[in-house]
């Protein structure tokens, strides 16, 4: 399975007002968790820990318009940790459980997997990149699946047992926690294709993509279409369709009207890869490339790292492709 999902969906969580109150990232972690450091130090009691996890989940976006990707960078590793202390005394609180899923699947995502990826790394640091990125998906998933476990218990049990029967049970109040656990749970094995336990998780993620967007298909503006574009984008004996990845694309890009590199990187990296398609390669990473950070500055974060994502995509186009030079130079 190739790379899900996509940075941009993963860096932004607008609120539902129909939904759970649920965190955009752990960009909105930072301020909450000095206050959390306070309340903790005055008393390190259930009850403070609640209230701070209560003050996070229903915090709204604070980086996802930062124009500094490093700046951030630097600043999520403390917000995480800091979860993972408040959960050690309330570990059943929700709005925490699920920030905590979908912080660690953005940073690994956004400041490690994509390290990974750039142009002229040494195979050994690239390996260890993702061997982190691929720890800190699971940490990720784990805390999504315990969410889910809230008001389902039992249902780790039954999805590896029935995965379609199992996802039906989630309700759209829950969809947050659905999408994020599938998300972390994709990208893990997208980086874990050399581990059979892992791979053979696949129809537990499809089942739990293709309910959420059963559920709402304009979560986190097409969000869950640009997932299923990776999704479909594996060989037709895992069940994958091309037809169907394409599909997807159009919907993600209608539904954010155009506005986000994400489905036009991620039909690049997959079906355009797959069937060696230089030309729509180069073309959909191009029109990545042209939407201008600045006319949605909620999202500004988002825009800038996935052309990064683009332009490392671009400068190692040649070993993507078996024949040689761009579709200009081939048709000299």
């Amino acid at each position: 399975m190739n790379r899900e999902p996509q940075i941009d969906s993963r860096l932004s969580a607008p609120p539902h007002p129909e939904r759970d109150s649920a965190p955009s990232g752990v960009w909105c972690a930072v301020l909450a968790t000095l206050l959390g450091l306070v309340l903790a130090s005055c008393s390190p009691s259930k009850f403070a820990a609640n209230q701070v996890g209560n003050a996070i989940a229903r915090s709204g976006d604070v980086f996802t318009s930062d124009d500094d990707p490093e700046l951030v960078r630097e600043a999520i590793p403390f917000g995480l940790k800091t979860m993972e202390s408040l959960l050690a005394e309330n570990p059943k609180h929700a709005g925490l459980l699920l920030a905590a899923c979908q912080g660690f699947t953005q940073y690994a995502y956004a400041f490690v997997e994509m390290d990974a990826d750039h142009p002229g790394l040494e195979f050994e640091k690239q390996q260890a990149l993702k061997d982190r990125a691929l720890k800190l998906y699971l940490r990720a998933r784990g805390y999504g699946l315990r969410g889910l476990e809230l008001k389902h218990k039992g249902i780790t049990e039954r999805l590896a047992k029935d995965p379609a029967t199992a996802a039906q049970e989630v309700t759209v109040r829950e969809q947050p926690m659905l999408y994020w656990t599938a998300a972390a749970w994709g990208a893990a094995i997208a980086l874990g294709k050399d581990r059979p336990e892992l791979v053979a998780d696949f129809p537990t993620v499809k089942a739990l993509m293709k309910r959420a967007l059963a559920l709402d298909e304009n979560f986190e503006d097409g969000a869950i279409h640009e997932a299923m574009i990776a999704i479909e984008a594996v060989p037709p004996e895992m069940g994958g369709s091309v037809d169907r990845a394409r599909e997807h694309f159009e919907r993600a890009v209608a539904i954010s009207q155009g506005a986000k590199p994400g489905p036009y990187v991620t039909l690049a990296e997959t079906v355009a890869v797959m069937k060696q398609d230089r030309k729509q390669f180069e073309d959909l990473l191009n029109r990545a490339l042209a939407i201008d950070p600045e006319k949605n500055q909620s999202a500004r974060l988002v825009t800038i790292l996935m052309q990064r994502k683009a332009r490392a995509l671009l400068a190692k186009e040649d070993e993507l492709f078996l024949d040689s030079g761009s579709p200009a130079e081939n048709a000299k």
